[in-house]
């Protein structure tokens, strides 16, 4: 008898390609093979740039999945197998159908995370809540959620709703990939496989220390310095 294939995806990670990481997109996929995951989700802010640089250096036991963090009128979105960025500002329903029209999947990132825009606690939270139905997962455990209210809250909201919940590490430094994951029974490299292994999912949780979040900071500062000085140039 064949054994499942089991997976060790992350679904949400950044790179120097987001405005509040500097992590560069090969360390980052090196970090996560090293580290035994074998599919890894780039997930930018707005865009697909950092996703492609990791997925064309990636070793050959890890997967990218190219994605990005979508933020729309109601809070964030995590989008993968994406071929291009999906403008921000969006409503939530418009930004899914605009991954979907790619062949995409959607999940709902750190939802009752009130130090963000999460999509449960934005400013119109009865939108948020229609997404539900339109979405393929939720994060029911992010590893950059302070306390423990705000996991639990998704969690609940997952189950509630019918929806598969995975854990996620969120990772804005080599540091923090891989420090929470999600094991799934099948193979995730494409939207379809994604989909069918989403109910298998086994949570691993973790997070780093909050030490090294404090890079969070230093890089939104280090790359609106680097925006001053482009402007600066600019005839």
């Amino acid at each position: 008898m064949d054994v499942p294939t089991r997976a060790f995806v992350d679904l949400h990670c950044h790179t120097s390609a987001s405005f509040d990481s500097l992590a560069d997109p090969v360390a980052v996929a090196r970090a996560a093979a090293t580290r035994g995951l074998t599919h890894l989700a780039i997930t930018d802010h707005g865009t697909i740039d950092g996703a492609l640089r990791a997925r064309d250096a990636a070793p050959s036991t890890l997967h990218i999945l190219v994605g990005e963090e979508i933020r729309t009128t109601a809070g964030d979105l995590i989008a993968v197998f994406l071929e291009h960025a999906i403008p921000a500002r969006l409503s939530p329903s418009d930004a899914i159908a605009a991954v979907r029209e790619q062949g995409g999947l959607v999940g709902i990132p750190h939802p009752f995370d009130r130090r963000r825009g999460s999509l449960l606690v934005g400013a119109d939270g009865a939108d948020g809540e229609g997404v539900a139905g339109l979405v393929d997962w939720v994060e029911a455990y992010n590893a950059r959620v302070f306390g423990s209210t705000g996991n639990e809250r998704a969690a609940s909201f997952a189950h509630e709703h019918g929806l598969p919940g995975i854990s996620a590490s969120d990772a804005h430094s080599t540091l923090e990939v891989a420090v929470a994951y999600t094991i799934l029974v099948g193979d995730p490299s494409t939207p379809d496989g994604l989909r069918a292994a989403l109910p298998s999912a086994e949570l691993v949780v973790g997070r780093a220390s909050y030490v090294v979040r404090l890079f969070t900071p230093f890089a939104k500062a280090v790359h609106a310095l680097g925006r001053r000085r482009e402007a600066a140039r600019a005839p």
